[in-house]
């Protein structure tokens, strides 16, 4: 029998022994230091607007996970046609549960894609939920940015108010992401981005007091945005720099990923950039260590790996533009690693067909796996390039992390909601690496650490 037959023949054997639809054998689809602690399928089927698989609507859009102990809840959006937004409680991590469903009112008429993006801010005692929308062409809410509720209510689902819609009549298309971050000058802002070359950044005391122009304080601009289908962004992280005393925003676009100082956000000034590098025609996401020297970057499309960038001769004015990474992780040699977190030196993947994983990138140079679960577990399906990059790369969309207690939430595009643990990770303060306590989580009543203390005037 030639090999090839033989191959095949194992092949089939082995996938016989396979529940239908699943891709690895029983207690085998994780590895060992990688545990449930909850998984909810969230209903809601609909019409997407973009390609599916096989009949299969895939619907599960970001996460975002509050980071007090006290207010155990997860937001997750469902994009396409309706368009909804779970919130989910988290009180018994072991057993989570829907607490409360959002639909956009007249949810037939509304085009995909719908919500998105979700993230939310503290001020003045009050916790707001706030949710990206991109809702196409012939229908409502062309212009729809995002909507903002008050939630300090919760768990009490009847205290949930909606605390005003940001719009963009001028630029229609909606805010594919949002961050929110906490000021060095005391601002809970809202940087987002929109269907155009630049991002928008909003003061949300401002957009709450209702101020001119929804609180809109300042616009990042992409240096080149020609040719770009969206024009600009895609994505956007933000953090504090306590040696420099900035504010860094860092920004994933057309030709590649780009650092600003925003520390005056009339003024947003380039540091430095990532541009030229091989494979990299437009930048999806990027995250930085948290002292600022490493960043983690990424770009949609099927083969690519996670990038990591060492930013000092930029940072340092050695080089304006740099164009080499100088280590790269993936989960699989044809998969496409998504949205992410980075808990210096872990980074926490949702890496679409091939689920969850978490790499350690203590050397930037040599990145490896230390723990994954199979979400999607599924077969990949074939040609996943030449089916469209959503309708061909299911799995897993979001991740986030509690910094408290090391909880762990993966959002999948097809599965649902999961909550994990992971073997030895028990929370995250970066001074138990001996570096600056920065990452995407923001100490709301205090500001970034290391900024001072003004007062704020809202």
């Amino acid at each position: 029998m030639r090999m090839t037959s033989v191959l095949v023949a194992l092949a089939a054997l082995v996938l016989g022994t396979l529940p239908v639809g699943a891709q690895h054998p029983p207690g085998q689809q994780g590895s060992a230091n990688v545990h449930i602690m909850s998984h909810i399928p969230l209903p809601g089927g609909g019409n997407h607007g973009v390609p599916n698989l096989g009949g299969i609507e895939i619907r599960t859009a970001d996460v975002e996970i509050e980071q007090e102990l006290s207010r155990p809840y997860a937001y997750v959006p469902m994009w396409g046609a309706p368009s909804l937004l779970h919130i989910i409680s988290l009180k018994d991590p072991a057993k989570a549960k829907i607490l409360y469903t959002w639909t956009i009112e007249n949810p037939e008429l509304h085009r995909p894609a719908g919500g998105l993006a979700p993230s939310y801010f503290k001020t003045h005692g009050r916790y707001y939920l706030v949710n990206g929308f991109q809702f196409g062409k012939g229908g409502p809410d062309n212009d729809l940015g995002a909507v903002v509720w008050d939630v300090t209510g919760l768990p009490d689902t009847t205290t949930i108010k909606e605390a005003g819609r940001v719009r963009l009549p001028e630029v229609p298309g909606g805010f594919h992401e949002t961050f929110t971050y906490k000021h060095s000058s005391g601002a809970p802002l809202l940087v987002v981005t929109t269907a155009s070359s630049v991002g928008n950044i909003y003061d949300m005391d401002k957009f709450l007091a209702k101020a001119p122009n929804q609180g809109l304080v300042g616009r990042v601009p992409i240096p080149d945005s020609t040719g770009y289908q969206w024009q600009g962004y895609h994505d956007f992280y933000v953090a504090y720099d306590p040696a420099t005393h900035q504010d860094k925003l860092y920004g994933a676009g057309w030709g590649g990923y780009y650092v600003y100082d925003i520390t005056d956000l009339a003024n947003p000034k380039l540091i430095t950039s990532i541009t030229g590098m091989a494979g990299i025609t437009f930048g999806h996401s990027i995250q930085a260590t948290p002292e600022g020297r490493y960043a983690v970057v990424q770009s949609e499309y099927q083969w690519a790996p996670i990038r990591i960038v060492d930013l000092k001769p930029g940072l340092e004015g050695t080089v304006k533009n740099i164009s080499r990474p100088i280590g790269a992780w993936t989960a699989s040699w044809d998969g496409n690693p998504h949205n992410y977190e980075v808990r210096w030196p872990y980074v926490f993947v949702a890496a679409f067909e091939d689920g969850f994983h978490v790499f350690n990138m203590m050397d930037p140079t040599n990145p490896y796996t230390v723990g994954f679960y199979d979400t999607y577990d599924k077969p990949k399906p074939p040609g996943a390039e030449g089916n469209g990059m959503v309708g061909g790369m299911p799995g897993g969309w979001g991740a986030d992390v509690r910094n408290a207690d090391g909880l762990i939430v993966i959002s999948d595009m097809l599965t649902g909601f999961w909550a994990f643990k992971m073997d030895g990770f028990d929370g995250w303060n970066g001074h138990q690496w001996g570096l600056p306590n920065v990452s995407s989580a923001q100490d709301w009543d205090n500001g970034p650490e290391g900024a001072p203390k003004p007062a704020r005037v809202s």
